[in-house]
């Protein structure tokens, strides 16, 4: 890529709008077009505004030199161009989809209002996903309200604690055996949920919700697969995230679950790149923030003309910070946290602190862990997991490291 060509970036979330602040710091200042009216902000930290703990103008992230409100319905790649909603014609020289994810909506009985393209959520009834939502549900809830949270996992939790902490009654409705399944062995699960409930949520697991009843449009109840009916004055819809890809698809380019790209970020369309929610790399989907942040440097210091630069997978790391009324309520997963047959596993608990380490290790190196409450050693864990180095046969230096809170 030549210094002189144009950059236009859909998407204003973190990848995106990281993107375009690395390219301008490094002389190739690119366009950004967002459909949100806010400018850009940390999704990751939507759940610490609804608690209250933040406002929105805490969790912007810094302004892009050249951005655009507006909503991107083509892509034509012959003429390098791209059309928005209300008719405005943007050339590029290279396009990055940093289109991200949105959140999926079970087929539910009443959850949806009116038909085809006019169908809405009810009255009560949010999606946590947008500051748009969460400035919704804001609004909404007041102390004593009677909130159900449908799903339980890392959004979940996190939209159930901070609704809590705004004085609603809470339960939290997961479908699965546990909380946050797939980050967290059975243990942490449950030092998970110990917390919930201390916070006054109510955690029902291996639960099923089949309906929204709404009168008048307003929801009132939610009635659970067994026909147990729970009122309802505010339902929070957290049941994960489906990559944004239909501007790729009705551009033709390759789709599977997300935008496949190669090591250079690079879609189907050597003109076309991804980064983010939307991106398939490697077949991996992540949907999480410290791999698009890596995507959206690695593409940047390649647009920027650094043909060296590569992308080759993220190995990352979960980490959540639940606030309570007390002391903050820290976990940290990576890897592997379930042992197969013939791993090896190292585990401390102190169930009187609610503490709890473990760590995987298979063939001498080790593979995954989870970390509850006391997070010391996180750094130097997730550095030996990340180096994916032989560990000494013996398990002092392993013992070490779980133990040695000088480690981060």
């Amino acid at each position: 890529m030549t210094s002189n060509e144009r950059v236009v970036v859909i998407g204003t979330g973190l990848a995106g709008a990281r993107l375009a602040r690395r390219l301008g710091e490094l002389g190739t200042p690119a366009l950004l077009i967002g459909e949100e009216e806010h400018r850009p902000y940390n999704r990751v930290l939507l759940a610490e505004v609804l608690a209250g703990r933040y406002s929105p103008e805490v969790i912007a992230l810094p302004a892009p030199a050249q951005a655009t409100r507006g909503r991107v319905v083509g892509i034509d790649r012959d003429g390098r161009t791209v059309e928005c909603a209300d008719g405005t014609v943007i050339a590029y020289d290279r396009l990055v989809l940093a289109t991200g994810s949105n959140p999926v909506l079970p087929p539910l009985r009443g959850l949806f209002t009116g038909t085809g393209e006019q169908h809405a959520l009810p009255e009560g009834v949010h999606a946590f996903r947008t500051m748009d939502d969460c400035l919704g549900l804001s609004k909404a809830v007041r102390p004593g309200a009677k909130a159900v949270v449908i799903g339980g996992g890392l959004l979940g939790v996190s939209a159930a604690r901070a609704l809590a902490l705004r004085g609603a009654q809470v339960v939290l409705a997961q479908q699965s055996e546990r909380l946050m399944e797939r980050q967290l062995d059975p243990a942490a699960s449950k030092l998970v949920k110990r917390h919930l409930t201390d916070l006054g949520v109510e955690v029902h697991t291996e639960c099923r919700v089949r309906d929204v009843r709404c009168v008048g449009g307003a929801v009132r109840s939610v009635e659970m697969a067994d026909g147990y009916a729970l009122d309802a004055d505010l339902v929070v819809v957290a049941c994960g995230v489906r990559p944004r890809v239909g501007l790729a698809q009705a551009a033709g380019l390759e789709v599977r679950k997300g935008v496949v790209v190669d090591d250079e970020l690079r879609t189907s369309d050597p003109y076309i790149h991804a980064v983010g929610d939307c991106a398939q790399h490697d077949d991996v989907l992540y949907g999480l923030a410290t791999p698009a942040l890596e995507q959206a440097d690695a593409l940047a210091e390649l647009l920027a003309g650094d043909a060296t630069a590569r992308y080759t997978g993220t190995r990352s790391l979960t980490r959540l910070t639940l606030t309570g009324h007390d002391s903050p309520f820290d976990l940290a997963a990576f890897g592997e946290t379930e042992a197969l047959p013939g791993d090896d596993v190292v585990q401390l608990a102190d169930a009187t602190r609610g503490t709890y380490r473990k760590v995987v290790v298979r063939d001498d190196r080790l593979v995954g862990g989870v970390l509850v409450g006391e997070l010391g050693t996180v750094g130097a864990l997730a550095r030996a997991w990340e180096g994916a180095e032989p560990l000494p046969s013996d398990g002092g230096p392993l013992l070490h490291l779980l133990t040695n809170d000088g480690g981060s």
